[in-house]
């Protein structure tokens, strides 16, 4: 059976393992898929050794996304402008790697929860790397104005300047803005933070809602409740990251099998898992 992995630090947590298992079933794909923690000093060390025992792949999560990166000399488009990866393919010709987190979030947004983002104003809260592996997707979408904010005004807009030649493409207002004057009344607010999880509360006001606007939380699970019940709390409609995970799964899946899952099914049974444990 082809070997593929989750590498991260933690990565007990991950269902990455039960979404590219049902994957595998509803396709016929015949794969071991398992999670791997890698010390933090160590992540280099860890996908070598991986590779090198003839795995044919991986996913990588926090914190090492940035290092993934820089490993592969092969890249997509929207891996290279994030600077960042969570895919890797261990090809003979060369180390691949691709980051897809951003259209897993847009498919969730425009498929799942049939939400256009075209023409749309767009929040993106955040600029590390969550923020960084969706912006590109999320310009081509197509929204009107796209502000990222962020505590560190440099690094957001950094991201901006990196992005910059995109949102012309796209015909995209791109702009970067501090997170207690981010601007107000967005379609769409997407938290690409860590806040919820860390307690931290939400780091913006919430004049940058819009009633009957969607609210999206990366987190899924118990970290983006809180986040989830500040939107309901000012006439927003929430919505966690669990489909972003699933469909950004079936974007790595379709890379290293070239098969595209059904997502619908899978997010189905995964999202009766997680509202189970509330």
């Amino acid at each position: 059976m082809d070997r593929y992995a989750v590498i991260g630090h933690p990565v007990e947590h991950s269902r990455s393992p039960d979404i590219q298992a049902r994957f595998a079933a509803q396709t016929g794909q015949s794969i071991d898929y398992t999670r791997l923690r890698s010390p933090l000093d160590g992540f280099t060390a860890t996908v070598r050794q991986f590779a090198a025992d003839g795995a044919h792949g991986c996913n990588v999560t926090v914190p090492f996304k940035f290092e993934a990166w820089q490993l592969a000399p092969r890249r997509t488009p929207r891996a290279q402008r994030a600077e960042a990866a969570n895919t890797l393919r261990f090809d003979a010709d060369g180390w691949w790697c691709d980051n897809t987190d951003g259209i897993g979030l847009v498919r969730d947004i425009t498929v799942n929860a049939g939400v256009a983002l075209a023409g749309r104003r767009v929040l993106l809260i955040g600029a590390g790397g969550a923020a960084a592996g969706v912006l590109g997707p999320l310009i081509e979408a197509g929204p009107s104005a796209l502000v990222v904010a962020n505590r560190t005004a440099e690094k957001a807009q950094a991201l901006v300047d990196r992005h910059a030649d995109l949102a012309r493409d796209h015909g995209v207002a791109l702009s970067a803005a501090p997170l207690d004057a981010p601007g107000t009344a967005f379609d769409i607010v997407i938290n690409g933070t860590a806040s919820s999880l860390s307690g931290a509360g939400v780091p913006v006001p919430a004049s940058v809602l819009q009633a009957d606007g969607l609210a999206v939380d990366m987190m899924y699970g118990a970290g983006a409740r809180a986040f989830l019940d500040w939107a309901a709390q000012h006439g927003a409609t929430g919505r966690d990251g669990l489909g972003m995970l699933v469909e950004q799964a079936a974007e790595a899946f379709f890379a290293w099998r070239g098969v595209r899952p059904d997502t619908a099914p899978v997010l189905a049974a995964l999202r009766a898992q997680v509202d189970g444990v509330r």
